[in-house]
């Protein structure tokens, strides 16, 4: 009987390796993040928590190519995110990887079908296929009743749900949420929090949340935190 083979362990989805990050301040360079070494694997669920101004959203923007590193290299899906072109990183973006803000930034004069339906339109989708994946996953949202009203008639909690189903409409590989109950009452933040894991479990997509708020950590696999431009793990 042949003997089993060890497998190699599969590629993170996310490799970060020596990551700093510098700023120009009034009195000279002020560094925010300082040689982070991190592995996130795909299907992972993980909280990084942090003060304000510790350097969370900074470490998000890297993640999601919205900023370079000015040391190291981050790598995603075993592309180092640093070498893509405006044109390749905007496509990334709009394909693999999906972001949530602690204030929706939904437009106003659209419908909640129309502004989750946006990022397949953006993609060059006909508009009838992207507004079908819109109401599947504004279905898997709860949202199925609040398609065709406007997203200044919807609560806080329903308009950053709007903000999540336009974030997965493309299937994105990460979700990426920056705060995303910072401006929810408790309750509401708590059901947030659950949505956003019950999307992880059941979509299989890797899942990022930056936050001050212990609760929403705790419903995450893992938990760092960032503190001083350094990560530590968190139990």
């Amino acid at each position: 009987m042949n003997e089993p083979r060890n497998r190699p362990a599969p590629e993170p989805l996310y490799a970060l390796r020596g990551v700093g990050k510098d700023y120009e301040g009034p009195g000279g360079a002020v560094t925010v993040l300082d040689a982070l070494d991190l592995d996130i694997a795909q299907g992972e669920s993980l909280a990084i928590l942090g003060s304000s101004g510790s350097g969370k959203s900074t470490l998000l923007h890297l993640l999601g190519a919205l900023d370079t590193p000015s040391r190291g290299n981050v790598r995603f899906d075993g592309q180092d995110l640093s070498t893509l072109r405006p044109w390749a990183a905007a496509k990334l973006r709009n394909f693999d990887i999906g972001f949530v803000f602690q204030f929706h930034h939904l437009l106003p004069e659209f419908t909640t079908l129309e502004n989750a339906a946006m990022p397949g339109l953006i993609a060059g989708l006909p508009a009838e296929e992207s507004q079908e994946k819109a109401r599947r996953a504004l279905g898997l949202l709860g949202l199925e009743q609040r398609l065709h009203h406007r997203v200044t008639t919807l609560s806080g909690g329903e308009r950053q749900r709007a903000a999540i189903a336009r974030a997965i409409l493309m299937g994105p590989k990460a979700l990426l949420a920056d705060e995303p109950t910072g401006n929810l009452d408790e309750a509401t933040g708590q059901r947030v929090g659950e949505l956003l894991a019950n999307l992880n479990a059941e979509l299989g997509m890797t899942l990022v949340v930056v936050t001050h708020n212990h609760n929403l950590a705790r419903l995450m696999g893992r938990r760092m935190e960032l503190h001083g431009g350094e990560l530590t793990a968190r139990p």
